[in-house]
């Protein structure tokens, strides 16, 4: 509340300093596998966009949780209620299609399902759904979080006295 820049330029500060942060620990992720030899992406750009929109998501949900808790403690909450849930549930270590039906249906709502499918195929070439629909699912909800984190910025709810 105290620095004299708009809410847009505090919001792209937050955001942007947590895209840099998450490609810079990519970078390093990647500088200290090499020796053991890389596989060859498949298309470099899909890894870029989808770390990009990656970083941007989990940037904006960390300022959302920093707005929202009350205490240090509540951050931990978004970590183990919503971040880690998502994440184990959307393939990361398993194809959804090895899934029954109804849990397939259910792999379809999550955002970080698309995120890590759009991965997949930027390395390997291999996807469960397009990585255009996973491209526009994962952009989408970036821009949707982009929303809602401003106007809670703006609105200044939790912020101001």
């Amino acid at each position: 509340l105290l620095p004299p820049i708009s809410t847009s330029a505090f919001f792209s500060a937050y955001v942007g300093a947590s895209v840099v942060r998450g490609l810079l620990v990519g970078a390093g992720v990647i500088a200290v596998t090499a020796p053991f030899g890389l596989p060859m992406p498949h298309n470099t750009a899909w890894i870029f966009a989808f770390a990009l929109l990656g970083c941007m998501i989990m940037g904006m949900l960390g300022l959302l949780a920093g707005i929202v808790a009350e205490k240090f403690d509540q951050l931990a909450v978004f970590q183990n209620f919503l971040i880690m849930p998502l994440t184990f549930l959307s393939g990361v270590f398993y194809s959804i299609n090895s899934l029954p039906e109804f849990w397939r249906g259910v792999s379809h709502l999550n955002p970080v399902f698309y995120m890590i499918d759009g991965f997949r195929y930027g390395f390997f070439g291999v996807s469960d759904t397009s990585p255009w629909l996973s491209f526009a699912v994962v952009g989408g909800f970036t821009v949707g979080l982009a929303v809602l984190v401003l106007g809670i910025l703006k609105s200044g709810w939790k912020l101001r006295s």
